[in-house]
């Protein structure tokens, strides 16, 4: 599990890959940049990213039908897509990509700040779903290491009330195997 989020860059001009990049620049996030569908689709599948940012209008594979490969992936089925593009204010555009599942759709010219602060809120939500993870797994251990402990007191106070002979050394090696684990 990686500590640094990742945002992907989608979109077929290297220009605006590159301006991207400058956008967020100092935001605590690795940009990677692709110029196609297919390329996010194959760079999704060796890295786990907070946010992708992808051109609605690209040749071959469109951003519209790039979402939908990746929403129809139980590994990045949850990963925001925020859609930019250069069309005019088209609602049916919009539409079309809120139903491709993403959670925002910006026409260019856009404001940088606006973008920045959307990225930024993915990220942080990002970094603390990790945290979560993370702080999950630990509680896991800690309770499957009590349930184990406890397991053995049982065994120890059952040996014990046996009254068998040597109960108590074997009782006691019991616990202590049981706390060293």
């Amino acid at each position: 599990m990686s500590g640094t989020a990742k945002a992907l860059l989608v979109d077929d001009r290297k220009e605006n890959l590159l301006a991207l990049e400058a956008i967020l620049q100092g935001l605590p996030v690795k940009s990677v940049a692709v110029e196609s569908g297919e390329a996010a689709l194959k760079q999704l599948l060796v890295d786990d990213f907070a946010v992708i940012l992808l051109d609605a209008q690209m040749p071959d594979m469109d951003g519209f039908e790039t979402a939908n490969h990746i929403k129809r992936r139980e590994r990045t089925r949850h990963v925001p897509i925020i859609f930019l593009t250069a069309a005019d204010r088209d609602a049916q555009l919009a539409l079309r990509g809120y139903a491709a599942g993403a959670v925002d759709y910006l026409t260019k010219p856009f404001d940088p700040w606006v973008l920045r602060a959307k990225v930024s809120v993915f990220v942080d939500l990002w970094t603390k779903s990790r945290q979560l993870a993370a702080h999950s797994e630990d509680v896991r251990e800690r309770e499957a290491r009590w349930k184990s402990l406890a397991e053995a007191v049982d065994a120890a106070t059952a040996l014990l009330r046996s009254g068998e002979e040597g109960s108590r050394d074997r009782a006691i090696a019991m616990l202590e195997q049981a706390r060293w684990g």
